[in-house]
């Protein structure tokens, strides 16, 4: 497992790592993650972009636009939460620890960017430009070998359509979330069969979401 690098500000780092559920039961918590993690997407993204664009000068805006996609999609982030340990220090409720919270993909991402955040404003943004090229963006490389950079839609529905199927089916099983942070569950089914169940802080991105888990579950990834 990597080393998260800790914060200067230990009250900072509580915060980043505070979901939502937690302030219900823990009265000393006045503050959640969310402004850190609206705060940590936003440099996320300029981070993403300088780096694409100082690194792949000849690629069109349209390609780099994929490829930071790419980065900043939900699993991608979930995934390195997880490797970082992000899942264990989360301070949830205990409906949501019981309910699996420290695995879940879009919590994950979420207290990823939240972490950003708050790395932006503890120790700057070079210090959070440093972090990513060392942990997020050497995961370009997998993404662009496996052109998983490229709409997981279409290639899914390429497929399908090659071996004379009927298209995917997405459909929103669920919403949660407060106005401003709505969270989107969708699952994605052929022929009446559900093949991947996704979540998303879009529509558009659970869908996506979805459309990769079913090329990996196809082995088409």
């Amino acid at each position: 497992m990597d080393v998260l690098p800790p914060l200067h500000n230990s009250a900072l780092e509580k915060t980043a790592f505070t979901h939502r559920s937690a302030l219900n039961e823990f009265p000393d918590f006045t503050e959640s993650n969310e402004r850190l993690e609206f705060l940590g997407d936003a440099v996320l993204e300029l981070s993403a972009s300088k780096y694409l664009y100082e690194n792949f000068p000849q690629d069109p805006e349209g390609t780099l636009t994929n490829y930071r996609s790419s980065l900043v999609k939900t699993t991608t982030l979930a995934k390195l939460a997880a490797s970082l340990g992000m899942g264990q220090r989360l301070i949830l409720s205990k409906g949501e620890v019981q309910g699996g919270g420290r695995t879940n993909t879009a919590l994950l991402a979420n207290t990823f960017e939240a972490y950003i955040g708050a790395l932006y404003l503890d120790q700057g943004f070079d210090t959070v430009d440093t972090f990513l090229r060392t942990h997020l963006y050497p995961l370009l490389d997998g993404i662009r070998s496996k052109n998983l950079h490229k709409d997981a839609k279409s290639k899914l529905q390429e497929y399908l359509q090659s071996q004379h199927e009927e298209p995917p089916v997405y459909t929103v099983t669920k919403e949660d979330g407060p106005a401003h942070q709505r969270l989107f569950e969708v699952s994605l089914q052929v022929k009446g069969k559900e093949i991947a169940i996704a979540e998303g802080k879009t529509k558009q991105d659970a869908q996506q979401t979805a459309a990769t888990k079913a090329l990996e579950i196809l082995g088409k990834t």
